[in-house]
C-alpha cells in the first residue's frame, strides 16, 4: 500500500494511493465499522498493526470503493508535522563522503560510526510545493535525495535482526541544505532547518511492498540534468544497523522519520559548484516509491 496525506475540497485527509486515484481512509474505516478512525498519518501508523492492515487489505479486495482522481487533490508531505525532528545521517554513502571535501564543512574520511544530526520540519512540504530561500540569508542552497525510513512502533535498544519489525514504511526526503550556513556555524542543524527545507513524499510505501534488505535505485535531477545516481545497497551503515545503533539509549517512536543519507552528486561536490537558484526544478526519485518534485523560489528577488 501507498499511504498519502492530501487536501481535497479544503479538507486534509489520509488515504491510499492506487493507480491514479486515492481512496479515503475515513470512508474505509466507516465501512469496516471503526468508530474512532485515525485523523492523521501518525495516528494511522499507530493504528495499523499487522492484524488491522490485513483487515483493510481483505476489505479492499472484497469491495469496489469510489476514490477521487489524483489530479483533483493536492498531495501534502505524508507527515506534514513530524512529532519530533527528522533524524538524519551524514556521509552515509562512500562517494558522497569523498566529494564532501569540496564543501569545506567537514573532512572527507569514511566515517567509522554513523554521523547523526536532526532537521526541523515544521511543516515538511509536499510534492509540487516550492523550496523558498532568501539570498539575504543564504547563497549556497543544495539538494540531497534520501531514502526516509518511517518507524512503525515504539522501541529502544533494538537488535539489528529485529529492526524490520519496527519499520512502517519508506518515503523520499530531499534534505535541502544551506551550505554557507553549515560552514559558518560549524554544524549542520541551522543550515538544514530553514523553512521549506524538508520536501517529503509523495507517499509512504508500506514495508510489505519493498523486500528487505533494501535495494532501491535512488536518483536526483536538477532541471532534467541527472546529478545523483546510486542504489541504497551502497549505504555505509544499512538500515538495520542505523535503527539498532540509533535506538541504543534513545527511544524511537511510531511516526519518527530517519533520513538515511545522500549519494554523491550534490551541488557542492562539483567544481565549479552547482547551487540551486530561482526557477530550478528538482526531481528526487526512489525505485518503488516514485518521484518528489519541487521548484525553487528566491523570495528576496
Amino acid at each position: 500500500m501507498k499511504f498519502v496525506t492530501y487536501d481535497y475540497k479544503g479538507k486534509e485527509n489520509i488515504g491510499i494511493l492506487k493507480d491514479k486515484s486515492i481512496l479515503n481512509f475515513e470512508s474505509i474505516f466507516y465501512e469496516i465499522g471503526e468508530e474512532n478512525p485515525p485523523k492523521d498519518m501518525v495516528e494511522l501508523i499507530k493504528y495499523l498493526d499487522e492484524d488491522k492492515l490485513n483487515e483493510v487489505e481483505e476489505f479492499l479486495k472484497s469491495k469496489s470503493l469510489q476514490g477521487v482522481f489524483l489530479d483533483t487533490v493536492k498531495l501534502k508531505a505524508p507527515i506534514p508535522y513530524p512529532k519530533r525532528n527528522v533524524f538524519c545521517l551524514g556521509k552515509n554513502y562512500e562517494e558522497h563522503a569523498r566529494e564532501i571535501k569540496l564543501t569545506r564543512i567537514t573532512g572527507n574520511e569514511i566515517p567509522k560510526v554513523p554521523i547523526y544530526f536532526t532537521k526541523v520540519a515544521s511543516p515538511a512540504i509536499g510534492n509540487g510545493d516550492s523550496i523558498e530561500f532568501s539570498s539575504e540569508v543564504t547563497n549556497q542552497v543544495d539538494y540531497e535525495v534520501e531514502l526516509g525510513v518511517v518507524i512503525g512502533k515504539n522501541g529502544k535498544n533494538i537488535k539489528k535482526e529485529e529492526a524490520e519489525k519496527y519499520i512502517f514504511g519508506y518515503t523520499i526526503i530531499n534534505d535541502i541544505s544551506a551550505r554557507d550556513l553549515q560552514g559558518s556555524h560549524i554544524q549542520w542543524f541551522k543550515g538544514k532547518s530553514l523553512d521549506t527545507f524538508c520536501p517529503m513524499g509523495p507517499c509512504i510505501v508500506h514495508k510489505n511492498e519493498i523486500p528487505f534488505p533494501i535495494n532501491l535505485d535512488i536518483k536526483c535531477w536538477v532541471n532534467e540534468e541527472l546529478r545523483q545516481d546510486s542504489n541504497t545497497k551502497n549505504l555505509i551503515f544499512d538500515i538495520p544497523y542505523i535503527i539498532s545503533d540509533l535506538s541504543k539509549g534513545v527511544s524511537l517512536k511510531a511516526g519518527d522519520i530517519i533520513a538515511t543519507g545522500t549519494p554523491s552528486g550534490v551541488g557542492m561536490g562539483f567544481s565549479p559548484i552547482k547551487v540551486l537558484k530561482q526557477g530550478d526544478s528538482i526531481e528526487c526519485y526512489i525505485e518503488k516509491i516514485g518521484s518528489l518534485v519541487n521548484n525553487v523560489i528566491n523570495v528576496s528577488r
